[in-house]
């Protein structure tokens, strides 16, 4: 009977130890709108999960879901990430906007992080990366590299991260080159290779030589690299494997910090709702190697451009600038900083020059 009561208290010593250290063990999920092996924008969010793993080992748990679609389906998989345990959870896509401000309501001890959005609550934060400097450094390039003087862009949605990128390397192209154009193929998806790949061959048979992307997949170099003399950059990764040609350069995007600071934050007690808008000054965009394809003078100018930006001497959005239809939105001199940062986050007009229309 002792022995008996002896086993006893120790299986129940031992279940409270290991209740004990599970809830010691800050849990962390991560949702993904594409594929982990996508090569760009999920691909980076996940070498940022496991920043975390290598930051705080055995105190954290991470789990994540891939290629879940912006809609009902991300609610339902944000809920079970909060009921299986999850203290921590970044939603990595402006389309789980919504889904993750109601599921914040229903779990109101949970904190939540949002990528790119802009509805914030008590347990919900929303961060985002500068993106559009690191597309005034590839306009400035693809301004310089053109012989067409047709530049192509593959667009995901109209939302005001992309409108201001094509914005952005516009600007810089057309700085550098007065004689250029934009062509715009609108792919309305994040990840889709096939997709494309068929929107990079519809901008090469256009007389484009210059492919930029705000697409996730590497299927825009692959296309590049079977036409010849196309010049592309990789977006949210290196994409270095397409290096020195036809990718010149890339916009990297690192994570990796953030969400290491965040999951400390909450580990700690000291998580607050905020909002993080972060550029190449902080370290959140990176600007890829410049290959040895680019001229030596181009790539000096880009990588003086580059230094400018992160020092806050020069902003990509200096005026004069005009909107499409010719009114004014900055005038010679004036910054979009001097105004805060509302007009370039709600950013829904191109500016002028850009013949193309911005799609509802």
């Amino acid at each position: 009977m002792k022995l008996t009561k002896l086993l006893t208290s120790a299986a129940v010593a031992l279940g409270l130890a290991t209740t004990a250290m599970a809830a010691d063990k800050t849990k962390v999920g991560f949702v993904y709108v594409g594929p982990v092996g996508d090569g760009g924008w999920t691909y980076e969010h996940d070498q940022g999960r496991k920043a975390v793993v290598e930051a705080f080992g055995d105190k954290v748990e991470t789990v994540y879901v891939e290629s879940v679609p912006e809609g009902p389906d991300a609610e339902r998989v944000m809920t079970q990430m909060a009921l299986d345990g999850a203290d921590l959870i970044f939603t990595t896509s402006f389309g789980y906007m919504d889904q993750t401000i109601n599921v914040a309501k229903k779990f109101p001890k949970v904190k939540f992080e949002h990528a790119t959005g802009y509805k914030q609550a008590e347990n919900v934060s929303v961060y985002s990366a500068r993106f559009y400097e690191g597309r005034a450094v590839q306009g400035h390039i693809a301004g310089k590299m053109t012989k067409t003087n047709t530049i192509g862009y593959i667009a995901s949605f109209p939302i005001p991260e992309v409108i201001r990128g094509i914005n952005s390397a516009y600007l810089h192209a057309k700085k550098v080159n007065p004689d250029v154009q934009f062509k715009i193929v609108w792919a309305y998806t994040w990840f889709d290779p096939a997709k494309e790949a068929d929107a990079a061959k519809a901008l090469i048979e256009q007389g484009a030589d210059v492919i930029l992307q705000h697409t996730d997949s590497t299927a825009p170099q692959a296309a590049a690299q079977a036409a010849g003399n196309v010049v592309t950059f990789g977006q949210a990764s290196d994409m270095g494997e397409y290096a020195p040609f036809p990718r010149v350069s890339s916009i990297i995007d690192d994570w990796g910090p953030y969400y290491v600071a965040r999951t400390k934050a909450v580990m700690d007690g000291t998580w607050a709702s905020v909002s993080t808008w972060d550029g190449i000054g902080a370290g959140m965009v990176g600007i890829g190697e410049i290959s040895d394809a680019v001229p030596a003078d181009v790539k000096a100018e880009a990588e003086a451009l580059r230094d400018a930006l992160a020092s806050g001497e020069y902003h990509a959005f200096t005026g004069p600038i005009n909107k499409q239809d010719g009114s004014a939105w900055l005038a010679a001199g004036e910054t979009a900083a001097d105004f805060g940062d509302d007009g370039l986050a709600g950013m829904n007009f191109y500016v002028e020059g850009l013949d193309a229309e911005i799609p509802n």
